[in-house]
């Protein structure tokens, strides 16, 4: 079953007593259900687009790239500027784009979009995202293929806001087994790497109401490929997992998120192949030949009480 909505068309995924929802504008996580139980936030049919960008794919690059400028080869490029209170490039050049369905059956589609050159960005990728629900959650791989006759970069992430059904958000533990974590300046614009200390050090959990972060961690030292964990009082709790070559991981709360019953506090849990700003350090970039593919994945499982 499909819908059309603000966010494009939304298909239905089911197995067992699992349940998604998926748009095709930005391939965007709608709905995650395990039984009766969210585990993602979800975005009403009439959303658009995401509050806080909440469940879009992320490429060629996640997060920002510093006043939308970098060089390649020596070339500088300019990118178009997509968030003018801080003069960045944000979350990639698919935000806005609708993905055509490629695959679907009735637990996992895949949404496939290509990303033409235009300002700052010489290359031509074709880019897609599977989903494929599992019984106590799902499996996302994010893939592409270099169309270009040189090579050309390529990074990705994700925008979940995981939840645990009824309970309150900030009253949720939130464990990421990271070593480090990236300062900012006033524009989030990337300074230096260093030691988690204080509010930044997850490794041992931390109620998401104290937190306050907009904070990309690596050093990431998953148990059992788990790099995230959020648990509720009850003793259920949602695991997020990636691949080994997804290093990164973005942590973002707000108080102020959006939902039927008013605001509340919600956290985007980001995995990420590379950390902010990658176009110009370099750091997490893949690059591919022409015609060189990559895919990737991550995860989210529920465990009950």
């Amino acid at each position: 079953m499909s819908t059309r909505t603000g966010v494009g068309e939304r298909f239905e995924l089911r197995n067992g007593d699992a349940y998604a929802e998926i748009g095709t504008v930005a391939a965007v996580l709608c709905a995650l259900r395990v039984g009766d139980v969210d585990v993602t936030e979800p975005l009403p049919v009439e959303t658009a687009p995401p509050p806080f960008c909440s469940g879009i794919a992320l490429a060629p690059w996640p997060n920002r790239v510093r006043a939308g400028r970098w060089e390649l080869d020596g070339v500088p490029q300019q990118l178009d500027i997509t968030e003018p209170k801080r003069g960045g490039a944000l979350h990639g050049l698919l935000e806005f784009a609708e993905y055509e369905v490629r695959e679907r059956s009735d637990d996992a589609i895949t949404l496939g979009a290509v990303i033409h050159p235009q300002h700052g960005w010489p290359f031509l990728l074709d880019t897609w995202v599977r989903f494929e629900l599992q019984p106590d959650g799902l499996t996302v791989t994010h893939g592409a293929r270099n169309l270009s006759g040189v090579r050309a970069p390529y990074a990705t992430g994700t925008h979940p806001y995981p939840r645990i059904g009824a309970h309150d958000v900030a009253d949720l533990l939130l464990t990421v087994p990271a070593d480090e974590y990236l300062e900012v300046d006033e524009r989030l614009d990337p300074i230096a790497w260093h030691e988690v200390s204080g509010g930044t050090d997850l490794r041992d959990g931390v109620r998401v109401g104290d937190l306050e972060l907009d904070t990309a961690f690596r050093g990431l030292r998953p148990v059992g490929g788990v790099t995230a964990v959020l648990s509720a009082p009850d003793g259920s709790r949602l695991e997020m997992w990636q691949d080994d070559d997804w290093r990164y991981l973005q942590v973002f709360t707000t108080p102020i998120f959006p939902r039927a019953d008013g605001l509340g506090t919600a956290v985007a849990i980001e995995p990420m192949t590379a950390p902010p700003d990658a176009l110009n350090s370099g750091e997490g970039l893949i690059w591919l030949d022409p015609e060189e593919s990559y895919e990737g994945r991550w995860g989210l499982r529920h465990i009950a009480a």
